[in-house]
Protein backbone atom coordinates (compact mmCIF):
# COMPACT_ATOMS: atom_id res chain seq x y z
CA UNK A 1 0.00 0.00 0.00
CA UNK A 2 1.28 3.44 -0.96
CA UNK A 3 2.05 5.84 2.10
CA UNK A 4 -0.09 7.96 0.78
CA UNK A 5 -2.78 5.85 1.24
CA UNK A 6 -1.45 4.84 4.64
CA UNK A 7 -1.92 8.65 5.75
CA UNK A 8 -5.38 8.72 4.63
CA UNK A 9 -6.93 10.64 7.62
CA UNK A 10 -10.16 8.49 7.49
CA UNK A 11 -8.50 5.38 7.97
CA UNK A 12 -6.14 6.33 10.64
CA UNK A 13 -7.94 8.35 12.43
CA UNK A 14 -9.87 5.58 14.67
CA UNK A 15 -6.73 3.72 15.92
CA UNK A 16 -4.44 6.68 16.10
CA UNK A 17 -7.29 8.87 18.52
CA UNK A 18 -7.15 5.69 20.77
CA UNK A 19 -3.17 5.43 20.62
CA UNK A 20 -2.90 9.33 22.05
CA UNK A 21 -3.28 8.38 25.50
CA UNK A 22 -0.26 5.91 25.30
CA UNK A 23 1.42 9.16 24.34
CA UNK A 24 -0.03 11.16 27.25
CA UNK A 25 3.05 10.84 29.73
CA UNK A 26 5.80 9.83 27.17
CA UNK A 27 5.21 13.42 25.91
CA UNK A 28 5.38 14.99 29.22
CA UNK A 29 8.96 12.81 29.89
CA UNK A 30 10.28 14.63 26.01
CA UNK A 31 9.47 17.95 27.13
CA UNK A 32 8.30 20.49 30.18
CA UNK A 33 6.64 22.59 27.89
CA UNK A 34 3.41 24.00 29.77
CA UNK A 35 0.41 21.57 29.55
CA UNK A 36 -1.69 24.05 27.26
CA UNK A 37 0.97 23.42 24.97
CA UNK A 38 1.85 19.61 24.82
CA UNK A 39 -1.36 17.80 26.30
CA UNK A 40 -2.70 15.53 23.52
CA UNK A 41 -5.96 15.80 22.61
CA UNK A 42 -7.74 12.60 23.20
CA UNK A 43 -6.99 10.06 26.23
CA UNK A 44 -9.77 7.38 26.27
CA UNK A 45 -8.45 3.97 26.34
CA UNK A 46 -5.15 1.61 27.31
CA UNK A 47 -2.46 0.43 25.17
CA UNK A 48 -3.59 -2.94 24.93
CA UNK A 49 -7.30 -1.85 23.75
CA UNK A 50 -5.43 0.27 21.03
CA UNK A 51 -3.51 -2.27 19.74
CA UNK A 52 -6.42 -5.39 19.31
CA UNK A 53 -6.62 -4.59 15.88
CA UNK A 54 -3.65 -5.74 14.08
CA UNK A 55 -3.31 -3.32 11.61
CA UNK A 56 -3.19 -0.54 14.38
CA UNK A 57 0.77 -1.41 14.14
CA UNK A 58 0.62 -0.46 10.72
CA UNK A 59 -1.04 2.97 11.72
CA UNK A 60 0.61 3.96 14.32
CA UNK A 61 4.17 3.33 11.65
CA UNK A 62 1.49 5.99 9.40
CA UNK A 63 1.06 8.18 12.25
CA UNK A 64 4.48 8.57 12.33
CA UNK A 65 5.66 9.23 8.91
CA UNK A 66 2.51 11.48 9.04
CA UNK A 67 4.24 13.33 11.83
CA UNK A 68 6.48 15.37 9.39
CA UNK A 69 3.35 16.22 6.71
CA UNK A 70 0.47 16.61 9.27
CA UNK A 71 0.08 17.79 12.72
CA UNK A 72 -3.67 16.49 13.58
CA UNK A 73 -5.96 14.06 13.19
CA UNK A 74 -8.97 15.48 11.17
CA UNK A 75 -6.97 18.06 8.95
CA UNK A 76 -6.31 20.55 8.14
CA UNK A 77 -7.02 22.56 11.27
CA UNK A 78 -9.41 20.75 13.38
CA UNK A 79 -7.64 18.87 16.01
CA UNK A 80 -4.04 19.43 16.34
CA UNK A 81 -1.73 16.61 17.98
CA UNK A 82 -0.63 19.22 20.42
CA UNK A 83 -3.26 20.97 22.34
CA UNK A 84 -3.01 25.64 22.17
CA UNK A 85 -0.83 25.55 18.99
CA UNK A 86 -2.82 26.08 15.35
CA UNK A 87 -2.45 23.08 13.66
CA UNK A 88 -1.07 24.62 10.51
CA UNK A 89 1.27 26.69 12.29
CA UNK A 90 2.80 23.78 14.36
CA UNK A 91 3.60 21.55 11.04
CA UNK A 92 6.58 19.73 11.48
CA UNK A 93 7.47 20.54 7.61
CA UNK A 94 6.68 24.15 7.50
CA UNK A 95 8.51 24.89 10.73
CA UNK A 96 11.50 22.97 10.14
CA UNK A 97 11.75 24.98 6.45
CA UNK A 98 11.41 28.69 8.28
CA UNK A 99 14.14 27.36 10.18
CA UNK A 100 16.36 26.06 7.34
CA UNK A 101 15.34 29.06 5.07
CA UNK A 102 14.11 31.96 6.77
CA UNK A 103 17.05 32.67 8.66
CA UNK A 104 19.03 32.92 5.31
CA UNK A 105 20.00 34.46 1.91
CA UNK A 106 17.12 32.35 -0.25
CA UNK A 107 14.29 33.28 1.70
CA UNK A 108 12.08 36.05 3.66
CA UNK A 109 8.42 36.77 4.53
CA UNK A 110 6.43 39.81 3.95
CA UNK A 111 4.06 38.57 6.93
CA UNK A 112 4.02 40.07 10.77
CA UNK A 113 2.94 37.40 12.51
CA UNK A 114 4.09 37.21 16.23
CA UNK A 115 7.98 37.39 15.95
CA UNK A 116 8.23 35.67 12.60
CA UNK A 117 10.51 38.86 10.54
CA UNK A 118 13.15 37.65 13.91
CA UNK A 119 13.86 34.60 11.74
CA UNK A 120 15.53 36.89 8.55
CA UNK A 121 16.77 39.07 10.71
CA UNK A 122 18.70 36.80 12.83
CA UNK A 123 17.74 38.49 16.18
CA UNK A 124 15.55 35.78 17.84
CA UNK A 125 15.31 35.19 21.30
CA UNK A 126 14.46 32.25 23.51
CA UNK A 127 10.85 32.96 23.94
CA UNK A 128 10.35 32.67 19.98
CA UNK A 129 7.13 30.90 19.10
CA UNK A 130 8.52 29.60 16.00
CA UNK A 131 11.11 28.13 17.28
CA UNK A 132 10.02 26.86 20.52
CA UNK A 133 7.40 25.24 18.37
CA UNK A 134 10.01 23.57 16.11
CA UNK A 135 10.98 22.17 19.38
CA UNK A 136 7.80 21.20 20.40
CA UNK A 137 6.99 19.28 17.23
CA UNK A 138 10.42 17.63 17.76
CA UNK A 139 9.91 16.37 20.67
CA UNK A 140 6.32 14.94 20.12
CA UNK A 141 8.06 12.99 17.29
CA UNK A 142 10.67 11.43 19.31
CA UNK A 143 8.07 10.75 22.18
CA UNK A 144 5.86 8.97 19.49
CA UNK A 145 9.02 6.80 17.70
CA UNK A 146 9.03 5.97 21.77
CA UNK A 147 6.26 4.37 22.48
CA UNK A 148 5.95 2.43 19.07
CA UNK A 149 8.91 0.79 20.49
CA UNK A 150 7.79 0.55 23.79
CA UNK A 151 4.79 -1.60 22.26
CA UNK A 152 6.21 -3.36 19.95
CA UNK A 153 8.77 -5.37 21.98
CA UNK A 154 8.80 -8.92 22.01
CA UNK A 155 7.55 -9.52 25.45
CA UNK A 156 4.71 -7.11 24.09
CA UNK A 157 3.71 -8.89 21.04
CA UNK A 158 3.85 -12.40 23.51
CA UNK A 159 1.39 -10.89 25.28
CA UNK A 160 -0.79 -9.84 22.38
CA UNK A 161 -0.37 -13.69 20.75
CA UNK A 162 0.64 -11.38 17.71
CA UNK A 163 1.39 -14.14 14.51
CA UNK A 164 5.16 -14.85 12.87
CA UNK A 165 4.43 -13.22 9.75
CA UNK A 166 3.17 -9.86 11.44
CA UNK A 167 5.91 -10.13 13.67
CA UNK A 168 8.23 -10.08 10.52
CA UNK A 169 6.88 -7.07 9.47
CA UNK A 170 6.73 -5.27 12.71
CA UNK A 171 10.76 -5.96 12.97
CA UNK A 172 11.13 -4.12 9.97
CA UNK A 173 8.36 -1.53 10.93
CA UNK A 174 10.67 -1.09 14.12
CA UNK A 175 13.87 -0.42 12.35
CA UNK A 176 12.05 2.13 10.21
CA UNK A 177 10.80 3.96 13.20
CA UNK A 178 14.33 4.15 14.54
CA UNK A 179 15.12 5.63 11.33
CA UNK A 180 12.82 8.10 11.68
CA UNK A 181 13.59 8.76 15.06
CA UNK A 182 17.18 9.45 14.34
CA UNK A 183 15.96 11.66 11.75
CA UNK A 184 14.62 13.74 14.58
CA UNK A 185 17.02 13.87 16.55
CA UNK A 186 19.44 14.80 14.12
CA UNK A 187 17.27 17.71 13.17
CA UNK A 188 17.15 18.04 17.11
CA UNK A 189 21.00 17.98 17.29
CA UNK A 190 21.82 20.76 14.17
CA UNK A 191 19.16 23.37 15.44
CA UNK A 192 19.59 22.91 19.27
CA UNK A 193 23.04 21.42 19.90
CA UNK A 194 21.83 20.01 23.35
CA UNK A 195 18.27 19.27 23.60
CA UNK A 196 16.36 16.64 26.21
CA UNK A 197 17.17 13.13 25.52
CA UNK A 198 14.91 10.57 25.99
CA UNK A 199 14.67 6.57 24.84
CA UNK A 200 12.19 3.88 24.99
CA UNK A 201 13.99 2.26 27.42
CA UNK A 202 13.50 5.18 30.06
CA UNK A 203 10.96 4.28 32.29
CA UNK A 204 6.81 5.91 31.46
CA UNK A 205 6.17 8.30 33.98
CA UNK A 206 6.53 12.32 35.17
CA UNK A 207 10.22 13.59 35.15
CA UNK A 208 12.71 15.74 33.90
CA UNK A 209 14.60 14.62 31.41
CA UNK A 210 17.91 14.60 31.04
CA UNK A 211 20.20 17.21 28.62
CA UNK A 212 22.96 15.26 26.21
CA UNK A 213 25.04 17.16 24.55
CA UNK A 214 26.14 17.67 21.05
CA UNK A 215 28.66 15.45 20.63
CA UNK A 216 26.99 12.54 22.62
CA UNK A 217 24.04 12.55 20.54
CA UNK A 218 26.21 12.60 17.21
CA UNK A 219 27.39 9.74 18.77
CA UNK A 220 23.88 7.82 19.58
CA UNK A 221 22.33 8.83 16.10
CA UNK A 222 25.27 7.13 14.12
CA UNK A 223 25.38 4.50 16.27
CA UNK A 224 21.45 3.97 15.54
CA UNK A 225 21.18 4.01 11.87
CA UNK A 226 24.77 1.42 11.87
CA UNK A 227 22.67 -0.63 13.89
CA UNK A 228 19.40 -0.69 11.80
CA UNK A 229 21.17 -0.91 8.31
CA UNK A 230 20.94 -4.20 7.93
CA UNK A 231 17.49 -4.47 9.20
CA UNK A 232 16.26 -1.72 6.77
CA UNK A 233 14.51 -3.10 3.45
CA UNK A 234 17.12 -2.64 0.25
CA UNK A 235 17.59 1.00 -1.29
CA UNK A 236 14.51 1.59 -3.60
CA UNK A 237 12.68 -1.84 -2.45
CA UNK A 238 10.58 -0.37 0.00
CA UNK A 239 7.02 1.42 -0.64
CA UNK A 240 6.72 4.70 -1.80
CA UNK A 241 7.68 7.08 1.16
CA UNK A 242 8.98 4.98 3.73
CA UNK A 243 12.77 4.68 4.36
CA UNK A 244 14.79 2.10 3.12
CA UNK A 245 19.04 1.46 3.63
CA UNK A 246 19.73 4.32 1.44
CA UNK A 247 17.73 6.69 3.55
CA UNK A 248 19.87 6.14 6.26
CA UNK A 249 23.23 5.95 4.27
CA UNK A 250 21.78 9.66 3.73
CA UNK A 251 21.48 10.60 7.57
CA UNK A 252 24.98 9.05 7.91
CA UNK A 253 26.69 10.96 5.16
CA UNK A 254 24.95 14.15 6.43
CA UNK A 255 25.97 13.69 10.13
CA UNK A 256 30.10 12.70 8.78
CA UNK A 257 29.82 15.73 6.37
CA UNK A 258 28.82 18.16 9.40
CA UNK A 259 30.81 16.29 11.78
CA UNK A 260 33.55 19.42 12.18
CA UNK A 261 30.41 21.35 13.26
CA UNK A 262 28.70 18.71 15.49
CA UNK A 263 31.52 17.45 17.15
CA UNK A 264 35.06 19.67 16.00
CA UNK A 265 36.21 16.26 14.30
CA UNK A 266 35.48 16.17 10.71
CA UNK A 267 34.67 13.15 9.17
CA UNK A 268 35.10 13.44 5.13
CA UNK A 269 36.16 9.62 4.29
CA UNK A 270 33.02 8.22 5.54
CA UNK A 271 31.29 11.22 3.29
CA UNK A 272 32.69 9.46 0.60
CA UNK A 273 32.17 5.69 1.47
CA UNK A 274 28.37 6.37 2.56
CA UNK A 275 27.94 8.67 -0.59
CA UNK A 276 29.35 6.13 -2.65
CA UNK A 277 26.95 3.25 -0.85
CA UNK A 278 24.06 5.33 -2.41
CA UNK A 279 25.49 6.36 -5.94
CA UNK A 280 26.05 2.61 -6.64
CA UNK A 281 22.14 1.81 -5.63
CA UNK A 282 20.40 2.80 -8.39
CA UNK A 283 19.30 6.16 -8.31
CA UNK A 284 19.66 8.23 -11.80
CA UNK A 285 19.65 11.88 -11.93
CA UNK A 286 16.03 12.37 -14.81
CA UNK A 287 16.90 13.20 -18.09
CA UNK A 288 13.67 15.12 -17.66
CA UNK A 289 13.76 19.19 -16.89
CA UNK A 290 14.66 20.20 -13.29
CA UNK A 291 11.26 21.56 -12.36
CA UNK A 292 9.91 18.20 -13.20
CA UNK A 293 11.13 17.55 -9.46
CA UNK A 294 8.38 20.46 -7.69
CA UNK A 295 5.10 18.94 -9.42
CA UNK A 296 2.03 17.33 -8.23
CA UNK A 297 2.81 14.21 -10.16
CA UNK A 298 6.77 13.66 -9.21
CA UNK A 299 5.72 10.73 -7.86
CA UNK A 300 5.20 9.35 -11.31
CA UNK A 301 6.80 11.99 -14.10
CA UNK A 302 10.35 10.79 -13.98
CA UNK A 303 11.92 13.00 -11.40
CA UNK A 304 11.02 10.63 -8.62
CA UNK A 305 14.53 8.16 -9.96
CA UNK A 306 16.88 10.39 -7.92
CA UNK A 307 14.96 10.96 -4.56
CA UNK A 308 15.91 8.83 -1.92
CA UNK A 309 13.80 9.86 1.25
CA UNK A 310 10.11 11.61 0.12
CA UNK A 311 7.42 13.40 2.67
CA UNK A 312 4.43 12.17 0.12
CA UNK A 313 2.17 14.66 -0.20
CA UNK A 314 -1.76 14.04 -1.56
CA UNK A 315 -4.88 16.66 -1.87
CA UNK A 316 -7.41 15.09 -0.86
CA UNK A 317 -5.81 12.54 2.02
CA UNK A 318 -3.15 14.58 3.37
CA UNK A 319 -5.03 18.16 3.75
CA UNK A 320 -3.04 20.57 5.97
CA UNK A 321 -2.38 24.37 5.98
CA UNK A 322 1.42 23.70 6.48
CA UNK A 323 3.97 21.50 4.59
CA UNK A 324 3.52 22.03 0.61
CA UNK A 325 0.18 23.34 1.24
CA UNK A 326 2.55 26.09 2.79
CA UNK A 327 5.24 26.22 0.49
CA UNK A 328 3.09 26.52 -2.43
CA UNK A 329 0.91 29.36 -1.33
CA UNK A 330 3.11 31.11 0.73
CA UNK A 331 4.97 32.48 -2.51
CA UNK A 332 2.32 33.52 -4.69
CA UNK A 333 1.22 37.15 -4.83
CA UNK A 334 1.55 40.50 -6.98
CA UNK A 335 0.85 39.69 -10.58
CA UNK A 336 1.53 35.75 -10.23
CA UNK A 337 -1.71 34.10 -11.61
CA UNK A 338 -2.48 31.28 -9.00
CA UNK A 339 -4.37 28.82 -11.36
CA UNK A 340 0.10 28.56 -12.92
CA UNK A 341 0.59 26.64 -9.51
CA UNK A 342 -2.28 25.02 -9.48
CA UNK A 343 -4.07 26.81 -6.29
CA UNK A 344 -7.24 28.80 -5.30
CA UNK A 345 -4.95 32.30 -4.02
CA UNK A 346 -1.96 33.20 -3.35
CA UNK A 347 -0.60 33.99 0.50
CA UNK A 348 1.44 37.01 -0.77
CA UNK A 349 4.23 35.79 1.54
CA UNK A 350 7.47 34.17 0.76
CA UNK A 351 10.49 35.53 -1.35
CA UNK A 352 14.10 35.66 -2.08
CA UNK A 353 16.86 38.11 -1.95
CA UNK A 354 19.04 39.62 -4.34
CA UNK A 355 22.12 37.80 -2.79
CA UNK A 356 20.41 34.05 -3.83
CA UNK A 357 19.49 36.48 -7.11
CA UNK A 358 23.33 37.10 -7.94
CA UNK A 359 23.86 33.07 -8.21
CA UNK A 360 22.54 32.73 -11.23
CA UNK A 361 24.43 34.09 -14.58
CA UNK A 362 22.71 36.29 -16.01
CA UNK A 363 20.56 36.09 -12.90
CA UNK A 364 16.45 36.79 -13.50
CA UNK A 365 17.55 35.33 -17.46
CA UNK A 366 19.50 32.73 -16.74
CA UNK A 367 20.00 29.84 -19.28
CA UNK A 368 20.75 27.84 -16.20
CA UNK A 369 16.79 26.26 -15.55
CA UNK A 370 17.16 25.62 -12.01
CA UNK A 371 16.56 29.85 -11.76
CA UNK A 372 12.49 29.43 -11.34
CA UNK A 373 12.17 33.29 -10.38
CA UNK A 374 9.28 35.52 -11.48
CA UNK A 375 10.11 39.18 -11.55
CA UNK A 376 7.14 40.24 -13.59
CA UNK A 377 5.94 43.50 -11.11
CA UNK A 378 8.45 42.56 -8.27
CA UNK A 379 11.62 44.64 -7.71
CA UNK A 380 14.65 42.71 -7.08
CA UNK A 381 15.76 45.05 -4.53
CA UNK A 382 13.99 44.36 -0.91
CA UNK A 383 13.08 48.37 0.66
CA UNK A 384 10.14 46.75 2.48
CA UNK A 385 9.96 43.42 4.20
CA UNK A 386 6.04 44.01 4.45
CA UNK A 387 5.45 44.50 0.46
CA UNK A 388 5.19 41.15 -1.26
CA UNK A 389 6.32 42.43 -4.67
CA UNK A 390 9.90 43.80 -3.31
CA UNK A 391 11.85 40.86 -3.81
CA UNK A 392 11.62 38.54 -6.24
CA UNK A 393 9.11 35.73 -6.12
CA UNK A 394 10.06 31.71 -5.84
CA UNK A 395 8.27 29.73 -8.58
CA UNK A 396 9.49 26.59 -7.69
CA UNK A 397 6.39 24.57 -6.79
CA UNK A 398 3.71 23.97 -8.30
CA UNK A 399 0.62 21.98 -7.96
CA UNK A 400 0.30 21.10 -11.05
CA UNK A 401 1.72 18.13 -13.33
CA UNK A 402 3.59 18.41 -16.36
CA UNK A 403 0.83 19.01 -18.77
CA UNK A 404 -0.45 22.07 -16.53
CA UNK A 405 -3.61 20.01 -14.84
CA UNK A 406 -4.34 21.21 -11.18
CA UNK A 407 -3.63 18.66 -8.45
CA UNK A 408 -6.37 16.28 -6.81
CA UNK A 409 -7.90 18.39 -4.36
CA UNK A 410 -10.36 21.04 -6.58
CA UNK A 411 -10.94 23.30 -4.24
CA UNK A 412 -7.05 24.50 -5.21
CA UNK A 413 -6.11 23.97 -0.94
CA UNK A 414 -4.32 21.72 -1.02
CA UNK A 415 -1.36 19.86 -2.97
CA UNK A 416 -0.16 17.02 -4.56
CA UNK A 417 3.36 17.61 -4.51
CA UNK A 418 5.77 15.65 -2.33
CA UNK A 419 8.61 17.07 -0.91
CA UNK A 420 12.02 15.40 -2.04
CA UNK A 421 13.72 15.50 1.52
CA UNK A 422 16.80 14.04 0.15
CA UNK A 423 17.93 13.53 -3.84
CA UNK A 424 20.70 12.39 -5.67
CA UNK A 425 21.92 15.90 -6.72
CA UNK A 426 22.37 16.49 -3.17
CA UNK A 427 25.03 13.51 -3.02
CA UNK A 428 26.42 14.19 -5.59
CA UNK A 429 27.06 17.73 -4.22
CA UNK A 430 28.42 16.24 -1.01
CA UNK A 431 31.00 13.36 -2.71
CA UNK A 432 32.30 16.32 -4.35
CA UNK A 433 32.63 18.91 -1.19
CA UNK A 434 33.86 15.96 0.79
CA UNK A 435 36.75 15.22 -1.82
CA UNK A 436 37.80 18.86 -2.02
CA UNK A 437 37.58 18.70 1.95
CA UNK A 438 40.98 16.00 2.15
CA UNK A 439 38.11 13.00 2.60
CA UNK A 440 39.55 10.61 -0.60
CA UNK A 441 37.76 9.70 -3.39
CA UNK A 442 38.34 11.02 -6.94
CA UNK A 443 38.15 14.60 -8.35
CA UNK A 444 37.74 13.75 -11.75
CA UNK A 445 34.53 11.84 -10.29
CA UNK A 446 33.60 14.59 -8.54
CA UNK A 447 33.31 16.96 -11.26
CA UNK A 448 31.81 14.06 -13.59
CA UNK A 449 28.85 13.93 -11.09
CA UNK A 450 28.42 17.73 -11.27
CA UNK A 451 28.30 18.41 -14.32
CA UNK A 452 25.79 15.54 -14.62
CA UNK A 453 23.92 17.94 -12.68
CA UNK A 454 24.54 20.34 -14.28
CA UNK A 455 23.50 19.08 -17.94
CA UNK A 456 20.00 18.86 -17.00
CA UNK A 457 19.74 22.03 -15.52
CA UNK A 458 21.10 23.34 -18.65
CA UNK A 459 19.66 20.91 -20.83
CA UNK A 460 23.02 20.52 -22.76
CA UNK A 461 26.81 20.64 -21.58
CA UNK A 462 27.07 24.79 -21.82
CA UNK A 463 27.11 25.16 -18.05
CA UNK A 464 29.78 22.42 -17.80
CA UNK A 465 32.58 23.04 -15.61
CA UNK A 466 36.45 22.20 -15.71
CA UNK A 467 38.36 20.94 -12.79
CA UNK A 468 39.71 24.41 -11.95
CA UNK A 469 35.85 25.69 -11.13
CA UNK A 470 35.49 22.84 -8.45
CA UNK A 471 36.50 24.65 -5.92
CA UNK A 472 34.49 25.14 -1.77
CA UNK A 473 33.19 28.37 -2.96
CA UNK A 474 31.74 26.95 -6.15
CA UNK A 475 29.98 24.32 -4.05
CA UNK A 476 28.13 26.38 -1.47
CA UNK A 477 27.38 28.46 -4.25
CA UNK A 478 25.87 24.98 -6.34
CA UNK A 479 24.15 23.95 -3.63
CA UNK A 480 21.95 26.91 -3.09
CA UNK A 481 21.24 26.89 -6.67
CA UNK A 482 20.13 23.17 -6.58
CA UNK A 483 18.74 22.68 -3.51
CA UNK A 484 17.17 26.23 -2.59
CA UNK A 485 14.54 25.66 -0.76
CA UNK A 486 14.87 22.23 0.34
CA UNK A 487 15.55 22.71 3.98
CA UNK A 488 19.63 22.73 3.21
CA UNK A 489 20.69 26.34 2.95
CA UNK A 490 20.75 26.97 7.33
CA UNK A 491 23.01 24.03 7.90
CA UNK A 492 25.29 24.44 4.63
CA UNK A 493 25.91 27.94 5.78
CA UNK A 494 26.99 27.24 9.50
CA UNK A 495 29.20 24.69 8.13
CA UNK A 496 30.41 26.77 5.38
CA UNK A 497 31.25 29.23 8.19
CA UNK A 498 28.51 32.23 6.45
CA UNK A 499 25.49 31.93 8.53
CA UNK A 500 25.98 34.52 11.79
CA UNK A 501 29.16 36.17 11.71
CA UNK A 502 29.92 36.15 8.31
CA UNK A 503 28.22 36.12 5.14
CA UNK A 504 25.75 39.43 4.75
CA UNK A 505 22.64 39.67 2.73
CA UNK A 506 19.49 41.96 2.52
CA UNK A 507 17.60 42.60 6.04
CA UNK A 508 20.07 39.69 8.06
CA UNK A 509 20.75 41.89 11.54
CA UNK A 510 16.98 43.65 10.74
CA UNK A 511 19.31 46.39 8.75
CA UNK A 512 18.07 46.57 4.78
CA UNK A 513 21.78 46.09 3.45
CA UNK A 514 22.20 43.49 6.02
CA UNK A 515 24.88 42.89 8.64
CA UNK A 516 26.84 40.50 9.84
CA UNK A 517 25.44 38.96 13.66
CA UNK A 518 26.84 37.02 16.40
CA UNK A 519 28.61 33.48 16.06
CA UNK A 520 26.35 32.22 19.12
CA UNK A 521 23.07 32.33 16.28
CA UNK A 522 24.74 28.86 14.91
CA UNK A 523 22.64 27.40 17.00
CA UNK A 524 18.98 28.12 17.71
CA UNK A 525 18.55 28.87 21.60
CA UNK A 526 16.45 26.19 23.79
CA UNK A 527 13.05 27.85 24.88
CA UNK A 528 12.28 29.76 27.83
CA UNK A 529 9.40 27.98 28.99
CA UNK A 530 11.38 24.55 28.93
CA UNK A 531 14.36 26.04 30.62
CA UNK A 532 11.84 27.50 33.51
CA UNK A 533 10.74 23.82 34.24
CA UNK A 534 13.51 21.62 33.23
CA UNK A 535 16.21 22.22 36.04
CA UNK A 536 18.46 19.26 34.11
CA UNK A 537 18.79 22.27 30.76
CA UNK A 538 21.32 24.48 30.45
CA UNK A 539 20.58 27.39 27.82
CA UNK A 540 23.10 27.21 25.16
CA UNK A 541 25.77 29.63 24.91
CA UNK A 542 25.00 33.47 24.10
CA UNK A 543 21.37 33.50 25.07
CA UNK A 544 21.67 33.30 29.07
Amino acid sequence: MNINYINNKAMMLRTIKNLLVVLTVAIFMQSCEDRLDLQPEDARLTADAAFENPEAYKEFLAKIYAGISLSGQEGPAGAPDLAGLDEGFSNYLRLYWKMQQLTTDEALIAWNDGTIQDLHGQVWTSGNEFIRTMYSRLMYQVALTNEFLRQTTEGKLNERGVNADLREEIQTYRAEVRFMRALTYWHAMDLFANPPFITENDAVGAFLPPQIQRADLFDYIESELLDIEDELVAPRQNEYGRADRAAAWMVLAKLYLNAEVYTGTSRYTEVITYSNNIINAGYTIPSTPYFYSFLADNDSNGAQSEVIFTIPFDGLRTQAFGGMTFMTHAPVGGSMDPANFGINGGWFGVRTTPTFVEQFPNEANSADGRELLYTDGQTKNIADVSTFTDGYAVAKYRNVDVNGDPGSDSSGDHTDIDFPMFRLADVYLMYAEAALRGGGGSMDLARGYINEIRERAYGDTSGNISQSDLTLDFIIDERSRELYWECHRRTDLVRFNQFSNNGVWQWKGGVQQGTTTEAFRNVMPLPATDLGINTNLEQNEGYQ
